[in-house]
């Protein structure tokens, strides 16, 4: 099996307090997974579950603590020359449009910026036409840029702009960290639409950071349910979602709204904001919420454990510790 991209045991460890009080807290713990071409693999998990961190590691905008990256086979090396070689083949697109350019300068400068530095071409007229060919595939044009100021375009035409931006190296990885959380609701799925666009006609691998399941299992082929710096479900999108194993998938599936207002939805269901307690957890760092938790979670971490398809962390698969759950 093929895979463009692969991380292995990825890890990174903050000190937070003061400096005479100070506590580690593993954001991103022994993290795996790995890509292949033409597909899109969606990292998902509410907000401070280790994902956005675990794309920064991937960019290279923050050191793991531990942890190797592989792409197409090989690891990358720290080297400068490697390094960048690497990021010419992973590119990213923020959460933020707004925020990815600069506010002082047209955007068709800043196109013509990053053809010249990643020397594409010198010639003004070959310049336009590279970038006019990569504007084109996200359903734009030269034109609809040329002399135009980032606060001139809507957030959903600068989230496809920074998209074409991102396409002129000819990446092989797409990193989208929550790329549509931004953008009016009606403009979400044409921006969503075009990540399988890309991956069905140029090959395109996207890694999709989302906390939102409804725009994942309409997108994705795979995904990787991540809570508290840890991947506790992976497999087929369509066999996660729609049959979650780990409890932690079933809560995050219960909370989507569906279009019933006969529906009466438990107030018993919440999703908290980052909590230290849980980080510092030893066992199951879900034990604490887990309908379902006994004695063991609370003191062993899960193996993974595959069922079918999908690999999930939780103690109830483990065929070795049946008896406890009967």
């Amino acid at each position: 099996m093929e895979k463009v991209l692969e991380v292995q045991n990825l890890t990174k460890v903050y000190s937070v307090g003061s400096l005479f009080s100070r506590t580690k807290i593993t954001a991103v713990e022994n993290v795996s997974f790995y890509i292949k071409p033409s597909e899109i693999l969606t990292l998902a998990g509410e907000s401070g579950c280790g994902k956005t961190t675990t794309a920064k590691i991937i960019l290279g905008f923050e050191e793991p603590t531990s942890g190797e990256i592989f792409f197409e086979g090989e690891l990358v090396s720290k080297k400068r020359l490697k390094k960048r070689e690497f990021m010419r083949k992973v590119q990213a697109v923020f959460q933020n449009p707004f925020e990815s350019f600069n506010p002082l300068i047209t955007v068709d400068d800043i196109f013509f910026e990053t053809v010249y530095n990643y020397g594409l071409t010198r010639d003004r007229d070959e310049a336009i036409k590279i970038i006019d060919d990569k504007l084109r595939v996200v359903g734009l044009s030269f034109e609809d840029i040329n002399g135009r100021y980032p606060s001139e375009l809507s957030g959903g035409q600068l989230q496809r702009i920074s998209i074409a931006r991102s396409l002129l190296i000819n990446p092989s990885v797409l990193v989208a960290d929550e790329p549509v959380s931004m953008v009016d609701a009606s403009l979400r799925m044409s921006i969503v639409n075009l990540f399988a666009e890309l991956k069905n006609k140029v090959g395109l691998s996207v890694i999709y950071i989302t906390h939102d399941l409804a725009t994942a299992y309409y997108v994705s082929d795979r995904i990787a349910i991540m809570f508290r710096g840890n991947i506790i479900e992976m497999g087929p999108v369509e066999e996660v979602l729609t049959n979650p194993r780990h409890p932690y998938t079933r809560l995050l599936r219960e909370s989507i709204p569906e279009a019933d207002p006969q529906r009466k939805w438990s107030q018993e269901i919440t999703i908290a904001d980052i909590e230290y307690e849980e980080y510092l957890r030893q066992g199951c760092k879900f034990a604490g919420r887990c309908p379902m938790a006994k004695e063991i979670c609370t003191r062993q971490v899960p193996a993974e454990i595959m069922v079918n398809d999908v690999m999930v962390k939780c103690h109830m698969y483990d065929d070795s510790k049946n008896e406890v759950w009967k």
